[in-house]
């Protein structure tokens, strides 16, 4: 950790000691008086607001370990290394992986056993759904019957999928903000600040989303689990989902290893990353162009002339009078609003804010 000096406060990076060269070294030993006591396993003081974050398992995830948490052990055997694991790492889900299948299991058995009461209950109700006003077949309804049956594999398909959902949500909050988080280290390193103070700074900066987090967990491995910084770096850039963040990592590592200098390094990357965001903003607003276009086609023209042709064809009367109107309705309230909707959801995906 960098040391404060007393210098002027005309400067705000002048606090911070800059004659440390190796990055490399970790902390050995503390002057206590006169003495110098070796540092091994030691209590750490943290900064205020500031504690470890302790990962437990809710309620509910520790019924399904203690359920099913044997079975999984004895089917999927050791998990340690695998592919589910470094997911979860990844997305930072605190979970272990056998704690996760345990999860997915449990809860797609109670869907199974909540889909097949809701379909017992349905085809009970027969009788009276196939009787009457209604006037629904009997065959129809059982085909309805059986749907709850689906319950138990959406709910495996959706919990199976979520670790790699949630490592690519990452990767695209990253990225967004990547050029933006080099501006701020670009900054701090041309102050001369250490690498490791830069990373705790970045951390504490909410407005960079998910890089934040990155770095938390870059100045935890350093400060509580005693890795020096490049070790940290490494491991950092091995559980990212971000293959640019990952790159910029190991460019630091590899930058300093080699006796080269990162503040050139930091600017690099900066224009770097500035330029790759200025053509992804380019090729986005050409996107939006496109659709915009898209938009006035299917969403405007077309359910207009359909609309006028329908009214044409009921006008001149036959026997497709009710058909048209029939098709009038499935335009204006099913075909109009869902298309308006679809839209709206591509636009704002594509135009989240950063």
């Amino acid at each position: 950790m960098a040391r404060l000096k007393e210098k002027s406060a005309s400067n705000v990076f002048d606090g911070f000691e800059t004659d440390i060269s190796d990055y490399t070294k970790k902390k050995t030993v503390e002057k206590v008086g006169a003495e110098k006591i070796e540092l091994g396993p030691h209590t750490v003081r943290l900064s205020k607001g500031v504690i470890p974050d302790v990962e437990r398992l809710n309620g509910y995830q520790l019924f399904c370990v203690k359920t099913v948490g044997r079975v999984v052990r004895a089917r999927r055997g050791n998990m340690e290394g695998s592919k589910l694991e470094t997911d979860l790492l990844k997305a930072h889900m605190k979970i272990g992986p056998t704690e996760f299948v345990a999860y997915v299991w449990m809860t797609s058995i109670i869907c199974l056993i909540i889909g097949v009461v809701m379909m017992m209950v349905m085809i009970s109700i027969t009788p009276i759904v196939t009787t009457g006003k209604m006037l629904i077949s009997q065959t129809i309804w059982y085909g309805i019957s059986i749907l709850p049956l689906l319950l138990p594999a959406l709910a495996f398909m959706f919990l199976n999928n979520s670790p790699i959902s949630k490592v690519k949500d990452r990767k695209k909050n990253i990225e967004k903000r990547l050029a933006y988080a080099m501006s701020f280290v670009s900054t701090m390193s041309s102050a001369d600040v250490n690498v490791d103070v830069i990373f705790k700074e970045l951390g504490k900066q909410t407005v960079y989303g998910e890089i934040q987090k990155e770095a938390q967990w870059i100045i935890r491995d350093i400060e509580l689990l005693g890795l020096d910084t490049l070790t940290a770096l490494r491991v950092a850039a091995n559980r990212s989902p971000s293959t640019k963040w990952q790159d910029f990592l190991q460019g630091v590592v590899t930058t300093t290893l080699s006796g080269g200098q990162l503040k050139p390094y930091f600017v690099m990357k900066t224009e770097q990353f500035s330029k790759e965001n200025m053509m992804a903003a380019k090729m986005n607003m050409e996107t939006l162009g496109m659709m915009a276009e898209s938009f006035v086609v299917v969403v405007v023209a077309m359910p207009l002339f359909l609309i006028i042709m329908m009214s044409l064809m009921g006008m001149m009367g036959g026997g497709g009078t009710g058909s048209s109107q029939s098709m009038l309705y499935v335009i204006v309230y099913a075909v109009i609003p869902m298309s308006q909707i679809g839209f709206i959801v591509m636009f704002m995906s594509m135009t989240e804010e950063v």
